[in-house]
């Protein structure tokens, strides 16, 4: 099995805040983990990352897709067309949030293919907290409904930027059982 973090932008290495830990912890598991920087880690455009993400997963069906802010847009796009066995969202939105990058990454182009992204993959686990300072909790709301994803709200994990956080280990456990 297979796990691959999909940082958010901004995110040039991936060395940093909470996915060493995770990394580590799912390694504990037996799970081969992908957490490579990904191309243009500024604006994270669509046209650079789902080829780098393709690239790297190798139409590898059993891998858990695990994504922090925009790494959750662009995993969301990648299992449009693409199988996975689950996928982690945190910090998720499905909009542009009004915001000029996000508009200029290319994920908010077309319409979502909600369907066919529940279809592809085998389960949906979501961590959103309602103090996130980028993402407004309707964002995350809404993507829960979408998705019918399993949802953890909290109200003091921000923009979940902290050095660990069990939650999302504890939740891929369950999920794996």
């Amino acid at each position: 099995m297979q796990a691959m973090i999909v940082p958010g932008n901004g995110n040039a290495n991936l060395s940093l805040i909470w996915y060493p830990y995770v990394k580590q912890e799912l390694e504990k598991l037996g799970i081969n983990v992908i957490a490579k920087n990904m191309p243009d880690p500024d604006l994270a455009r669509r046209k650079y990352w789902i080829p780098f993400m393709e690239s790297q997963i190798k139409n590898n069906e059993d891998i858990i897709l695990i994504g922090h802010s925009s790494g959750v847009v662009a995993i969301l796009r990648y299992l449009e067309n693409h199988k996975a066995k689950g996928a982690v969202l945190v910090s998720a939105y499905s909009t542009d949030l009004g915001d000029e990058k996000e508009r200029l990454s290319g994920y908010f182009d077309e319409p979502w293919q909600w369907e066919k992204i529940k279809k592809n993959v085998n389960w949906i686990t979501q961590f959103s907290s309602s103090d996130d300072s980028f993402i407004p909790i309707e964002e995350a709301r809404h993507l829960k409904d979408k998705l019918s994803a399993d949802y953890h709200e909290f109200s003091d994990h921000g923009h979940f930027i902290d050095a660990e956080y069990p939650e999302i280990i504890s939740a891929i456990k369950e999920k794996l059982q």
